[in-house]
């Protein structure tokens, strides 16, 4: 119960955090710099310039009501209440903040505005829910359709982008296509930071004092059966999952073993189970 509890208050915190965050690049850099980002909140800013209505805040409430109701009936309901709690946080963060980062270089605040959106975008997604948007409808369409979601999101960024070049002038759309890029790869950097983990293979004749060290150092590790590919002998190789500050001190402590092992490193994105990380259930 305690578990529980704190997984939910973990998942609220970081919604409300990131949606913070999100909502500071979208309301102190992007309104400002008449910036479209990709996505639905681009979507949302698109419709705000053009009419003039309401606030970019309150179309991507609206736009999202539709997709919350979509979410509902195809995934499960606790991805739906988190959405619905990211929903209305980010929408009433940017409703109430009024602040302006006052960038007036037009490449920096793309370049700025991007950064802050896409730490908060990638904040809210390390949380069992998501801030709305087109995430619902990725997950769905990826789900009945094996419509890889990056695909999902590149096509409708195109269109989007279509749109605005026939609205808009070169530069401004050049800086959006620079915020939305940027945007990314902070999102994606934030969702690497505490999850990247590191594959290691070690192949070695010593394979068992190796395994005894593994031990001592509380690292879980699988023997998985090998043959050499000449000799045909057959070999055990030591399959293990580390992070980055573990690797150096592993590989210290198989090369003092075995002088003439072989120490193979492959990234993870992400390792879920056992004792890693939790499986997100949409």
């Amino acid at each position: 119960m305690k578990k529980s509890i704190g997984s939910v208050l973990s998942s609220l915190l970081l919604i409300t955090l990131g949606s913070l965050v999100f909502a500071v690049g979208a309301e102190g850099i992007l309104v400002h710099q008449k910036f479209i980002l990709g996505g639905l909140y681009g979507t949302s800013l698109l419709v705000y310039y053009q009419t003039d209505l309401f606030s970019p805040a309150i179309w991507y409430f609206l736009f999202n009501m539709p997709i919350l109701v979509i979410g509902w009936i195809f995934l499960s309901r606790k991805f739906f209440l988190y959405s619905l709690y990211g929903v209305v946080s980010l929408s009433l963060f940017a409703q109430f903040i009024t602040v302006n980062l006052v960038i007036e270089n037009q490449l920096y605040a793309a370049v700025a505005g991007g950064a802050i959106c896409g730490t908060g975008a990638g904040i809210i997604l390390r949380s069992r829910g998501s801030g709305g948007g087109l995430d619902i409808i990725a997950l769905i369409l990826n789900r009945r359709f094996n419509l890889g979601i990056g695909k999902f999101f590149m096509i409708y960024n195109v269109l989007l982008f279509a749109v605005v070049f026939s609205q808009y002038q070169p530069d401004l759309v050049i800086a959006s296509i620079i915020l939305t890029f940027i945007s990314s790869i902070s999102l994606e950097q934030v969702l690497a930071l505490f999850n990247q983990r590191k594959i290691v293979y070690i192949l070695s004749e010593k394979h068992q004092q190796i395994l005894d060290t593994l031990h001592t150092m509380r690292q879980g590790a699988t023997l998985l059966e090998a043959r050499g590919g000449y000799s045909g002998k057959p070999k055990q190789m030591i399959m293990t999952v580390t992070n980055n500050l573990q690797l150096r001190r592993l590989e210290n402590r198989v090369f003092d073993i075995d002088g003439e092992a072989l120490f193979i490193v492959e990234n993870s994105f992400n390792v879920i189970g056992s004792s890693f990380g939790k499986r997100k259930i949409y």
